[in-house]
This record gives structure tokens, C-alpha cells and sequence, in this order.
């Protein structure tokens, strides 16, 4: 047996199709481990929150929390054996989860225009607790991007950044209708974060999320 041969039976490898998967980073895996383990509470918290208190800004932050479980998930099978996804399918599956969020908050926002929210003591709680976590793992996540050239983890940087301005926005609703009262504040600010999502959906798109070169 030739040692190419014997190289390829000891690890279960044929053709150099092994070779070519990387491995995950440690960084990586720390980050986006954070990131799945927030996202569950955030997304748990806040979609029951705004059960409770009818809130459709409350609504589309837990869909973007949701979204921002799947991008993390999309960068982490870049690096599975069995799935391998390249940074090119990865960044486009990243915005589209993005597109997704957008057209899913204006189509809620524009249905309960004139229904007004109930005050949300926790979704208050969750997204401002958002607003202080998710500016630090977005500019961790793009760091590590920059790094490593990868386009899904910039993608998902910007997807951590979107979550921390929808959580400004999100509050700043939720607060406004609890001191005023005013039915159309919550749509109103479900609605503001559209433009952003659109934004980093055609960035994450044009792979230009990270200032990546190649």
C-alpha cells in the first residue's frame, strides 16, 4: 500500500475530501455559543412577553432573536462535517434570514397599526438588557471575522448589531406606550427597524458585511 494510500485509510479520508473542511475555532465556537445560549432566553422572553402584553415591537424583536439563532447555527455548519456549508452559501443564507425578518415585521407592524399594547415590565427587562449585551458580541463577532475573511460570521455580526438597535428601538416603544398610551407607538416602532434589516440584508448579500476582502 502507498503512503498516500495508507494516509487516506487512517483517516477515513478519500480524494483530499477531508482536507479541505476547516476547523471550527475556538473563538468561534465561544462567541457563537453565547450566542445561541442568549438568544434562546431573549427569544423565549420576549415572544412571551409579548403574548402577554399584545406588543407587536415585542413580537418582532423575539422573530429577530429567533433569526439570530438560526445565523449563529449557519456559521457554526460551515464547519460540520456533514453539512460543510461554503462562506458563500452561508453569507446568502444569513441574508436572507434577514430579508425574512424584515418583510415578517412590516406585515405585523401594518396589521395592528391602530391596537395598543399593554405595559411590559419584562419585555422592558429583556430588551434592555439586549441593548447592553448584543453591541459587545456584535463587535467581538466582527473582529473575529475580519481575522478569519468570513463573510457568515460578518453576516451574523451584523445580525447581533441589528438586534441591539431593534432592542433601542423595541424599548423606546415599550416605553413610550407605557407613559403616554398611545395606540400606534408600538407599530410605530416595530416599523423603524425596517429599514435597517434591509440594509444589512443587502450587505450580508453583496458579502459586505465585514469589510472582507477576496
Amino acid at each position: 500500500m502507498s503512503s498516500s494510500s495508507h494516509t487516506e485509510h487512517e483517516t477515513g479520508c478519500c480524494g483530499g475530501a477531508c482536507a479541505s473542511q476547516p476547523e471550527l475555532p475556538r473563538a468561534v465556537a465561544w462567541l457563537q455559543g453565547i450566542t445561541l445560549a442568549w438568544m434562546l432566553l431573549e427569544c423565549a422572553g420576549s415572544l412571551f412577553a409579548a403574548a402577554r402584553a399584545h406588543s407587536v415591537a415585542l413580537l418582532a424583536f423575539g422573530a429577530d432573536s429567533l433569526i439570530e439563532l438560526l445565523s449563529a447555527t449557519v456559521v457554526l455548519l460551515q464547519f460540520a462535517p456533514r453539512f460543510g456549508l461554503s462562506k458563500a452559501h452561508a453569507e446568502r443564507a444569513a441574508a436572507v434570514l434577514l430579508y425574512a425578518l424584515a418583510t415578517a415585521v412590516t406585515g405585523i407592524a401594518a396589521l395592528s397599526i391602530n391596537h395598543r399594547a399593554e405595559t411590559s415590565g419584562l419585555g422592558m427587562a429583556v430588551t434592555a438588557l439586549a441593548l447592553v449585551a448584543m453591541p459587545v458580541l456584535a463587535a467581538l463577532k466582527r473582529r473575529q471575522a475580519r481575522a478569519m475573511n468570513n463573510r457568515a460570521l460578518a453576516a451574523d455580526a451584523a445580525q447581533s448589531a441589528t438586534c441591539a438597535y431593534l432592542a433601542a428601538v423595541t424599548l423606546a416603544g415599550l416605553a413610550a406606550n407605557a407613559l403616554w398610551q398611545i395606540a400606534w407607538v408600538d407599530s410605530a416602532a416595530a416599523l423603524a427597524a425596517v429599514p435597517i434589516l434591509l440594509i444589512e440584508g443587502r450587505r450580508a448579500w453583496r458579502g459586505e458585511g465585514c469589510g472582507c476582502s477576496g
